[in-house]
């Protein structure tokens, strides 16, 4: 992408003004640059939650959490689907037509 020589950069503006017209190319940029602000925004505070909300020391299983533990060793049952079968061809005639009646 580097390595774009400049009659390259403007065959691309070139086809970027047929496609979208010199009109909306304005509000097009408009909508970009809030889509970045407000991505910028989004990842700035997801790193600011994951700071603040780890704790610094490990906490201990309180009375509302103690359910969710494991309380045996046992494995978990998984319910099994049952077996596909595979169905009965359909009877047809010589031409190859299905002859099943509707």
């Amino acid at each position: 992408m580097a390595n774009l020589k400049p009659t390259e950069i403007l065959l691309i503006v070139l086809v970027v003004l047929l496609l979208f017209g010199a009109k909306r190319l304005p509000d097009l940029a408009k909508s970009v640059g809030k889509s970045l602000k407000i991505l910028k925004s989004e990842v700035k505070d997801l790193g600011d939650d994951h700071d603040t909300h780890a704790p610094s020391t490990p906490v201990a299983p309180t009375a509302a959490t103690a359910p969710l533990q494991a309380t045996t060793a046992e494995p978990v049952p998984v319910p099994v689907a049952p077996a596909y079968q595979v169905p009965a061809p359909r009877p047809q005639g010589a031409n190859g037509v299905d002859r099943t009646q509707v």
